[in-house]
């Protein structure tokens, strides 16, 4: 390999020296930038809530029309607060009812307090549970997490009356454990510390990319909160901005610091070998970080403010990172200097040389027999991907969640005293037209047929009576299903309602109907992230095409990348269609029941692992570039590159790994279920993809993996991922 800088360093090059020699300005800047991003976080940091708006959907629509015309009792979010008496019927504690509903009532963000006692319908059949309505002016998942203790005082009254009182969602996401995030970011820094540690050889060397990690974590985290201010983010984003933000930022610092001690021998000075690791391996860093922040960016392609600020929340990160490495690393390499393998555990090993270690005999051996090695790697992700053709998408409720969390238990009580669907009922509002409005007879016999349509629809279980909203435009109907929220059949009772029996009930009236409602919403949510998934599996594999492209100079090996990725994804998609959605294994990672997979589940895993596995990608075939630069040997080069980055990208691997799996700690089945996909899409992608299925097919496509037709060379712009190149182009 040639490790001789160019005549003229380049930017990067540049970048790396300038860090290394000015190391303790480069390490104070982050520090006082470190310190302003926690402190301005304290001061003016926002908070985290889910919030699904999908304007132009019915359900929206009829939202909207709750909100401007519903009254004050249909304004705000609700959620309820579940009692239960296990001496008697509810009534027996009037007062105390009473109490905690008037504190409730003087909570700040709090519209409004239905009374259980006065509410019908609010106090289950055997008279035991009673559910306690509150209308917040926000989503209450949200607040402060003071908040929650704001709450458990003003219902205090009832639990010394010897009621058991617990936070239905949204309030109890509120009141969750956080610290499980906590443990599982300490999991995934222990693992790192073992791997760096054995693949390293010593502590000095294994500690660097850890601290630029933490360090550049802490920044983009920082940064997100106070974004947060300004921006809505959905309660998952800071966990998925850890998750990635550290698998990402300890990689990149790995590449960096394997290809500064691989240089640092010939190089002599620490500076300059922490130039030209920039120059090289800092390069692909950046290509790597650009196509994962490409990839998250194509989230907003769904039209979904939701799922676009979950993409954001996590490119920032992966930007940072990204900053931190070529920045931060050389720095800290210059103030290690040769001191780099210290407090050794090990005999340190740089990057393999000669034809005849472990490598090198793996990519002789996948040579042999290409055709071999690649219908077993396919084999493989097909039996993997089997699954996903029985994906059903849609939204895990509370019901999911461990039994340990309040908004779980719940969820329970309301199916013990109400039936499941009471868990998830339907708004039904009808916008009036203006004669309608102005004629009771009228109003009133368009309201009793509705209820009769309504109630005769297999899947009710019951229709309270339509009534009129504050000033008399709409009528508003709940309607509660026989069947819990995720249930299969409540999805199929939501699109009946919504596409054929309100429509039909109120047909040739004047009036026009709208399903709304929670349940209502995430429904539309899945429907619409469904319709509009293609699309941004279209754009974010069209942008990476176009960056390998330009960046490798070659049609197949920008094709079979993107092909290939597309295959492991299929089979992370496959594992968890058979963990969370048939229970394969699912009690394991504290998933009590069969669930379906959240709507938005596939589009950030797409996204995600997309970008990811570009990452070993870049890496991978840089090396294998640069071989190929250099020789003019098809299989020469896939083996050296193969080789060279072999070690380094199974350390990354693990670690990346380790710090999703961490996840599976976490106490929302969400998060878990991105925890698993993943972990599962990193191992998939370094073992099947990277050691099987690309070194096959370079080796069956021989020269024709570096052919570029010219008049497309010339259109596209030159950016070599790996440095000035070498002389020579693309095969034409």
């Amino acid at each position: 390999m040639n490790t001789e800088p160019a005549e003229r360093p380049g930017t990067l090059h540049r970048l790396g020296r300038w860090c290394a020699r000015r190391s303790w300005y480069v390490v104070t800047v982050w520090t006082l930038l470190l310190g302003g991003v926690a402190l301005a976080n304290g001061a003016w940091g926002g908070s985290f809530a889910d919030s699904f708006s999908l304007p132009g959907t019915r359900a929206q629509t009829g939202a909207d029309l709750l909100g401007a015309h519903g009254g004050r009792g249909a304004a705000g979010v609700s959620a309820p607060i579940v009692l239960r008496s296990d001496q008697g019927p509810l009534g027996a504690h009037r007062a105390a009812v009473d109490t905690a509903v008037a504190n409730l009532g003087r909570l700040p963000e709090v519209l409004s307090v239905a009374d259980p006692l006065g509410t019908p319908g609010a106090v289950s059949s055997n008279g035991a549970i009673g559910m306690v309505t509150v209308r917040f002016a926000d989503n209450p998942a949200g607040f402060d997490p003071g908040y929650a203790a704001l709450v458990d005082a003003a219902v205090e009254p009832l639990r010394a009356d010897r009621v058991t009182v617990e936070l239905g969602a949204p309030l109890g996401q509120l009141a969750a454990p956080k610290s499980a995030d906590r443990a599982s970011e300490a999991i995934g820094l222990g693992v790192a510390v073992l791997v760096l540690l054995v693949g390293f050889g010593s502590v000095a060397a294994a500690g660097l990319p850890l601290l630029t990690a933490v360090l550049g974590l802490a920044a983009g985290l920082g940064g997100l909160g106070l974004l947060a201010a300004r921006v809505d983010f959905a309660q998952a984003a800071p966990t998925l901005a850890a998750m990635m933000g550290l698998g990402v930022g300890i990689d990149y610092a790995l590449f960096l610091v394997t290809r500064h001690r691989a240089l640092l021998p010939d190089a002599g000075d620490p500076a300059e070998a922490a130039g030209r690791a920039v120059a090289t391996s800092g390069r692909a860093v950046l290509v790597a970080a650009t196509t994962v922040a490409m990839a998250l960016a194509g989230l907003f392609a769904s039209g979904v403010g939701f799922i676009g600020s979950l993409g954001a929340a996590a490119g920032l990160t992966v930007l940072v990172a990204a900053g931190a490495s070529v920045t931060l690393t050389p720095a800290l390499l210059g103030l290690l200097g040769h001191r780099i393998d210290r407090l050794r555990v090990r005999t340190p090993v740089a990057e393999p040389v000669g034809d005849s270690d472990l490598w090198h005999r793996w990519a002789a051996a996948v040579g042999r027999r290409p055709w071999a090695f690649l219908v077993c790697g396919l084999l493989t992700l097909g039996v993997l991907a089997v699954p996903v053709a029985s994906m059903r998408l849609g939204h895990v409720d509370a019901g999911a969640q461990p039994v340990g969390r309040t908004d779980r238990r719940a969820y329970d009580l309301i199916s013990e005293g109400f039936g499941p669907g009471a868990n998830g009922p339907f708004t039904v509002v009808v916008q009036l037209d203006s004669g309608r409005m102005a004629d009771r007879a009228r109003r009133q016999e368009l309201a009793d047929g509705l209820r009769r349509e309504l109630a005769s629809t297999a899947g009710v279980a019951a229709v309270t009576a339509p009534v009129s909203g504050a000033d008399g435009v709409l009528l508003i109907a709940t309607v509660t299903p026989t069947t819990g929220p995720q249930d299969a059949a409540t999805t199929r009772l939501f699109h009946t309602l919504q596409d054929t029996v309100v429509p039909d009930a109120l047909a040739h009236t004047g009036a026009v109907g709208y399903v709304a409602g929670g349940t209502a919403a995430g429904l539309t949510f899945t429907d619409t992230l469904v319709a509009r998934l293609p699309l941004i599996i279209g754009v974010v594999v069209a942008a990476a095409f176009l960056l390998l492209l330009t960046v490798f100079r070659s049609l197949l090996v920008a094709v079979k990348a993107a092909v290939l990725n597309l295959f492991s994804i299929a089979a992370a998609y496959g594992v968890v269609v058979a963990v969370f959605q048939w229970g394969w294994g699912g009690p394991l990672l504290g998933v009590t029941e069969r669930v379906p997979v959240e709507s938005y589940v596939p589009m950030m895993m797409f996204a995600i692992a997309f970008g990811l596995s570009m990452d070993y990608e870049v890496f991978l075939l840089s090396r294998i570039r640069e071989a190929w630069l250099e020789r003019r040997d098809n299989r020469a080069a896939v083996a050296t590159g193969l080789a060279a980055t072999a070690r380094v990208i199974t350390c990354a691997a693990v670690i990346m790994t380790s710090v999703f799996l961490a996840f599976l700690l976490s106490t929302s089945v969400v998060v878990k279920m991105l925890a698993l996909g993943l972990g599962v899409s990193v191992v998939v992608d370094a073992t099947v993809v990277r050691l099987l299925l690309v070194p096959a097919t370079m080796y069956l496509f021989g020269r024709a993996n570096w052919w570029l037709p010219a008049w497309l060379d010339r259109l596209l712009p030159h950016f070599d991922p790996e440095g000035p190149a070498a002389e020579g182009g693309a095969e034409r």
